[in-house]
């Protein structure tokens, strides 16, 4: 796990519990937009815990973007500057987003964002920990994910791929919204029932 992944978007990891994680959140997501109106759910909200603590901090809200190669930021980018009615932004990102986006999960990066208001403790908090566990549990499935914490930086590709998503939900988020950044060591994480050959 480099510094390099976060840069560059993803791991390039072989794990098999990576594919399966992937193709559960591709699955779990479009669900979500198809069903619920986007609304998150369960299935996309991790309890975290910071490295060293022994409790979850909360829950955040958890979203798998496009790897550099496959990224539709300039698409999302576009739908919210052609309107400022926010019914009509949500609604064309829900057409978006439900139709094939989430069809192939290996055009998907592992490295799971979320974004928390500026100058947040959460955030910090997380930050300073280094590494932090998620735990999902939604359909009967659950992923625990090992991962170290990155702040993005606005230039980062996955920073602007998270802002350009989440604004056509939340036409108010604040420019100086903090953007962190999960990358899994998929060795030390595990799923149960397991997925791909890997517990």
């Amino acid at each position: 796990m480099t510094s390099l992944a976060a840069q560059l978007g993803q791991s390039y990891s072989d794990n098999p519990l990576r594919l399966g994680f992937l193709k559960w959140q591709c699955h779990v997501r479009q669900l979500m937009m198809r069903n619920n109106d986007g609304r998150p759910d369960d299935a996309i909200m991790p309890e975290v815990t910071p490295e060293g603590h022994e409790q979850p901090m909360g829950v955040v809200i958890t979203l798998l973007n496009k790897a550099p190669g496959y990224s539709v930021t300039p698409e999302l980018q576009h739908m919210a500057a052609k309107t400022n009615d926010p019914a009509q932004r949500r609604q064309t990102a829900l057409q978006f987003l439900s139709a094939t986006y989430y069809q192939k999960a290996k055009e998907f990066s592992d490295i799971l964002t979320a974004t928390f208001p500026p100058g947040s403790p959460g955030a910090k908090a997380l930050h300073d920990a280094g590494h932090a566990t998620l735990r999902f549990a939604a359909y009967g499935q659950e992923f625990e994910l090992y991962c170290k914490v990155w702040r993005l930086a606005p230039h980062n590709l996955l920073h602007q791929a998270t802002m350009a998503h989440n604004v056509l939900f939340n036409p108010a988020l604040p420019p100086a919204t903090e953007v962190l950044g999960f990358e899994p060591d998929w060795e030390a994480s595990r799923a149960d029932p397991p997925v791909g050959g890997r517990r």
